[in-house]
């Protein structure tokens, strides 16, 4: 078999990824998750129930989104070495219509989650009330969402329409509905790039303005007084690391999964690697950059937030947030052989990961109560997100093609270039 052949067996191969395993995982963990979930609002302290909500809310979303962006990126920069791996990237789209109703769920336990609903803040005016909140959220949401799907369709547009002859049944019609009048011709290419080229950049502008937005309001909100204008693009940029550190992680598990290593191999972990590397340095520098103006600053409204989290309990969760987000992907990270090797490329991108969703939790949890809780209740849950991102990505590999043909093909030309 000749190497082109083998590549299309490879493409071809792509429209039936072996994911019944996640499915299952992902369905098992959701209905825990869930079971839990409706436990603990119900029960005695529902207010520790929907905190967790919250930040698995936001940090799974992030993920979603983030991962989105990435693939955004990619088409900005017309970029050819993430061609064989940009799929694992979109695949996240499925989850956010999950994220969509989570939110409106988020909504139904707002009084134990946005301490101005009970104490109203003058200085916020109108700016802080449940109706404009909910709406221009939404509306942040929606819009986000919106491109990221249009985006993801287009460029899913002549992968189907090239792969739909080797499906069957539901497949081949979804194929064909996407696809649509697509047929492959230069004035067909001309006019799906266009869309994807214009549709990009718009995409990357949403993201910017729309997630500082939900972060200011979602976030910042909970401790009414705080202000801080590096915070939205503290809270995007770390959801951008976290569609990068997923991304890495199924890249690593589908290669396996589906013997792809012809086609991603050291560039692909490289280059990622690098990434990661990079905004982990960058996260770092916007946590700094907004510590060093609180800390010389020395407004009481302002240095509260700091120093509730780094004294009494708070104080080591935060450090490890610090350790595991910057310190430890930095020493770790730096090394090509770290970034090329599987073993390690995997544990470091998990302990990120691991590492945002810590931060995630330590920007919600103090501004609400006391002390940090992890038991049952935080595992739980958090566990029925997981199951919920496993079940909607592997909705995505059952019914779409975790390969592009003409991506994979350029990053394969780019290679031997």
């Amino acid at each position: 078999m000749s190497g082109s052949d083998q590549h299309r067996e490879l493409f071809i191969r792509g429209t039936d990824a072996p994911a019944s395993r996640m499915l299952i995982t992902g369905g098992v963990l959701a209905v825990i998750g869930l079971a839990l979930f409706v436990m603990q609002v119900m029960g005695d302290d529902p207010g520790r129930g929907w905190r967790i909500f919250h930040v698995n809310f936001l940090f799974f979303t992030g993920i979603a989104v983030g991962a989105n962006v990435f693939a955004a990126i990619q088409k900005v920069v017309k970029s050819k070495w993430s061609g064989a791996i940009i799929r694992f990237a979109e695949a996240t789209v499925f989850f956010l219509p999950i994220s969509l109703v989570c939110y409106f769920i988020i909504f139904l336990g707002r009084n134990e989650l946005f301490p101005w609903i009970e104490h109203p803040t003058p200085a916020r005016g109108q700016w802080l009330t449940v109706s404009w909140v909910f709406w221009r959220d939404l509306f942040a949401l929606l819009s986000v969402f919106g491109a990221s799907i249009a985006l993801i369709w287009h460029d899913l547009k002549p992968d189907v329409a090239d792969l739909a002859e080797h499906v069957s049944g539901w497949k081949q019609n979804l194929y064909k509905k996407i696809a649509g009048s697509y047929t492959g011709s230069a004035e067909d290419v001309e006019k799906n790039d266009r869309r994807i080229y214009r549709l990009a950049p718009l995409m990357l502008m949403l993201y910017g303005y729309m997630f500082s937005l939900i972060g200011f309001d979602l976030i910042m909100s909970l401790a009414p007084y705080w202000i801080s204008n590096l915070f939205g693009a503290f809270f995007f940029i770390g959801a951008f690391l976290t569609g990068m550190t997923m991304l890495g992680l199924m890249m690593v598990y589908w290669r396996k999964k589906m013997s792809l290593e012809a086609i991603i191999g050291v560039k692909q972990f490289h280059d990622l690697g690098k990434l990661v590397f990079g905004f982990s340095i960058f996260w770092a520098y916007l946590m700094f950059s907004q510590l060093l103006v609180i800390w010389f600053g020395n407004l009481p409204e302002e240095t509260s937030f700091i120093f509730w989290r780094l004294s009494g309990d708070w104080r080591p969760v935060t450090i490890t947030v610090g350790l595991m987000v910057f310190l430890v992907p930095f020493w770790g990270l730096i090394w090509v052989k770290s970034k090329t090797t599987v073993m390690t490329f995997t544990t470091f991108l998990t302990i990120s990961i691991v590492g945002i969703w810590l931060e995630r939790y330590v920007l919600i949890q103090p501004s609400l109560v006391d002390e940090p809780a992890f038991g049952l209740p935080e595992i739980g849950i958090t566990a029925g997100f997981l199951g919920l991102f496993l079940l909607a990505y592997g909705m995505f590999a059952t019914a779409l093609p975790m390969i592009s043909p003409r991506l994979t093909a350029k990053s394969l030309e780019g290679a031997h270039h």
